[in-house]
């Protein structure tokens, strides 16, 4: 099967993957973006977007179909595939896709992003968007001074917990065991937060709710008594697992799975650029995602032309 050549290739559809494209497009590259699913990545199933400059409050699908759309003003090809393989054959950067199409470039950009772990109870799927979250920080806000729970026991769930704080009347965190895993100062500092309440030795059976949530179903572990709990949301933090295993090389990874870049969001493989969820960095947000894609574009785009062949 003859190769698909192009010059920069995109791998993920999420606001990283779309920047990229738009900077790599705008560069007069040819460039292609290869999604699995639909363009916008986690944002397109995310109900109200209100963090994002410029846009006082927007639904994820209509911000996702923006970026879409200004990209492809510029050119940028998007493809629906799903990617298999990355690796390095010479001066190329190839691409196996699960369709068996082999795309060939000079530069490739991993946007895989990421995937939060799930509870996959009852009501998990169902009330997405509508009272279960995974992100504090995008969501906090909607659920002011009502009942909030949280699920999990390690550094991220103290600190969504804390955080959510600002915004809940209170907030129950709800774990597994007997005591958290999340580091002793982290422990110290929710401890003192007197709008923070603790469930120990609890697991999640059900959400429940009519439109939205509205309680959940407990069980404890440890006698099997169940209970109800009334709340507004829950959010949920026992682990993100980035989807970084796509390159046929080993990329430089840190101890989470997520890939390592430098400033120009090269990996350890030149001419392999991460952006986004995907890559090792402090914050998952729209903003930054953006940042990083347009970043990595830009030194694709130099990369390119200092090895121009």
């Amino acid at each position: 099967m003859a190769e698909k050549m192009y010059e920069i290739i995109i791998v993920g559809g999420g606001p990283g993957g779309l920047t990229a494209g738009l900077y790599g497009s705008r560069a007069n590259r040819k460039t292609i973006l290869l999604e699995k699913f639909i363009p916008g990545g986690q944002i397109a199933n995310t109900e109200e977007v209100e963090d994002y400059p410029g846009f006082e409050l927007i639904s994820g699908a209509e911000l996702a179909m923006k970026m879409t759309e200004h990209a492809k003003s510029f050119g940028l090809e998007i493809v629906s595939d799903e990617v298999k393989e990355i690796y390095a054959e010479g001066d190329h950067r190839k691409v196996l896709t699960a369709s068996g199409d082999i795309y060939s470039g000079r530069a490739v950009i991993i946007s895989t992003g990421g995937s939060p772990n799930h509870l996959s109870v009852q009501g998990e799927k169902e009330f997405a968007g509508r009272g279960v979250s995974y992100c504090a920080i995008c969501d906090g806000a909607f659920f002011k001074g009502q009942v909030i729970a949280v699920v999990g026991g390690g550094d991220a769930a103290v600190e969504e917990a804390m955080f959510l704080t600002k915004f809940g009347s209170k907030v129950i965190l709800i774990h597994r065991r007997d005591k958290l895993r999340a580091q002793k100062i982290i422990q110290d500092r929710a401890f003192k937060n007197k709008k923070l309440e603790f469930i120990w030795d609890t697991v999640v059976e059900s959400i429940n709710g009519d439109e939205i949530v509205n309680s959940l179903t407990l069980s404890n572990v440890k006698t099997g008594q169940k209970s109800k709990l009334a709340v507004g949301a829950i959010f949920i933090f026992i682990g993100f697992v980035p989807n970084s295993n796509i390159s046929r090389e080993p990329l430089a990874k840190d101890e989470g799975g997520y890939i390592i870049t430098d400033s120009k969001m090269e990996t350890s493989i030149p001419g392999i650029y991460a952006c986004g969820d995907v890559r090792s960095q402090l914050v998952r947000q729209i903003t930054n995602a953006v940042g990083d894609g347009t970043t990595a574009a830009i030194a694709a785009e130099k990369y390119i032309e200092k090895n121009e062949w």
